[in-house]
C-alpha cells in the first residue's frame, strides 16, 4: 500500500471505542497492564470531548493510532507536543502505515504550533526506534551525544 493511499484522520468522540481497542491491544502485545476496553473507552470519550488529547487514526477500520498531548512550554512561546501512544496492528506492520501515521502526527504538531515533539519507547522496540530515527527523532543531547533517558515513578 502506498503511503498516499493510507487514509489518516483525526478521531472524534465517536471513535473512542476503536481507540480503546487499539490501546488495549497495544498493552496486551507488550505485556503491560490495561484497565480494559470499557474503561479506556470512557477515558477516551472524556479526553476527546474536553480537547485533552488529539488522536490520529490510520485506515478504516482503524489499523493504527497516534495519540498526541499538547501543553504550554516554559522554554518558548510555542507549545510542546508529546506523542504519548503510537501503535499499528501487528498484522499490518511493514506496509507504510506507521510511517504515514507518524508523518501526519508531526504535521499536526506543526499545525498546533509546537516547537518540538517528544516521545518515549522501550529499548527493545527496535522497529519503532528505527522509524523514529528515520523521521528525524533523536535520543541524544548536547555536543557529546549523551543518551537522553526517560524516568517514571508511579504515585
Amino acid at each position: 500500500m502506498e503511503r498516499s493511499e493510507i487514509p489518516i484522520r483525526e478521531a472524534a468522540v465517536e471513535d473512542a471505542a476503536a481507540i480503546a481497542r487499539l490501546l488495549h491491544d497495544f498493552n496486551l502485545e507488550f505485556e503491560a497492564e490495561t484497565p480494559g476496553v470499557e474503561e479506556l473507552t470512557r477515558h477516551a470519550e472524556r479526553m476527546l470531548g474536553a480537547g485533552e488529547m488529539t488522536v490520529l487514526l490510520a485506515g478504516e477500520p482503524p489499523l493504527g493510532l497516534a495519540l498526541l498531548r499538547f501543553r504550554s512550554s516554559v522554554w518558548t512561546e510555542k507549545r510542546e507536543a508529546y506523542l504519548q501512544e503510537f501503535y499499528v496492528v501487528p498484522a499490518r506492520r511493514g506496509e507504510g502505515i506507521g510511517e504515514a501515521l507518524l508523518e501526519a502526527a508531526i504535521e499536526r504538531c506543526r499545525e498546533e504550533g509546537a516547537a518540538w515533539v517528544e516521545l518515549n519507547t522501550a529499548e527493545s522496540d527496535v522497529a519503532a526506534r528505527s522509524l523514529y530515527r528515520k523521521l528525524g527523532f533523536t535520543n541524544e543531547e548536547g555536543p557529546d551525544g549523551a543518551a537522553m533517558l526517560y524516568y517514571e515513578r508511579e504515585l
